[in-house]
């Protein structure tokens, strides 16, 4: 049965053609590429008919090209080639998805326990998560546009679309909770929006994991 890689993302198909698009990334069938395997060793009668060998992915990150001429050009040159070769997109993102989680969860408490002090942690949690996610979007955004050659498809739009939820959503809580420090109080009107809010913020983290997931596992 003949393989083809996904040229976005590496994904391999099995099969007598390439999907009609990518389950993992959702490129076109027209950026698949035939996996030509090289015969068993020793197979001296293959070896003289043997094709040329689809080369696999460079595992060590994406080609970027010569470096532009301009000083600025160049630092950011070097910028982006170190974040796609350290992985730096999927080293930052488990910093605020691994926090925001247990705000919520320190939110939920200091409600159902009326404790001050549960509060002060939630909101020190969420403040760090609003300070780490200007790098983890610029991080994302390099990874994008470089490593997936900014491909327009449902996966990506949704994953972006639910990153800059978070983002926009963790900012208005953090500002909300700064001038209404009272809001999770019983007597204040806005406390149901204010949980809302921040359990929208996790949901949309939850589904962008859950897409930046498998495109790393390609399952």
């Amino acid at each position: 049965m003949k393989k083809w890689r996904c040229g976005v993302c590496g994904y391999v198909h099995e099969g007598d053609e390439p999907p009609d698009t990518c389950p993992v990334c959702g490129a076109d069938k027209t950026l698949f590429d035939e996996v030509v395997e090289a015969p068993p060793a020793g197979d001296r009668a293959s070896e003289k008919e043997r094709p040329e060998e689809t080369p696999p992915p460079d595992p060590r990150g994406v080609e970027l090209g010569p470096a532009p001429t301009t000083p600025l050009g160049r630092l950011l040159h070097v910028l982006y080639e170190q974040m796609l070769k350290h992985h730096a997109h999927p080293i930052s993102v488990h910093f605020p998805n691994g926090v925001l989680p247990i705000a919520f969860i320190f939110l939920m408490l200091a409600v159902l326990l009326e404790s001050r002090a549960l509060e002060t942690a939630a909101y020190c949690n969420l403040v760090f998560v609003v300070l780490a996610l200007p790098l983890v979007l610029f991080s994302g955004y390099v990874e994008w546009q470089k490593r997936y050659m900014g491909l327009r498809s449902r996966q990506f739009m949704v994953k972006i679309g639910c990153a800059a939820a978070v983002f926009v959503l963790s900012l208005i809580v953090v500002i909300w909770w700064t001038v209404n420090p009272t809001v999770l109080q019983v007597p204040s009107s806005g406390r149901p929006m204010f949980m809302l809010a921040n359990l929208l913020a996790l949901g949309a983290a939850v589904v962008a994991g859950l897409i930046g997931g498998k495109l790393v596992f390609k399952d």
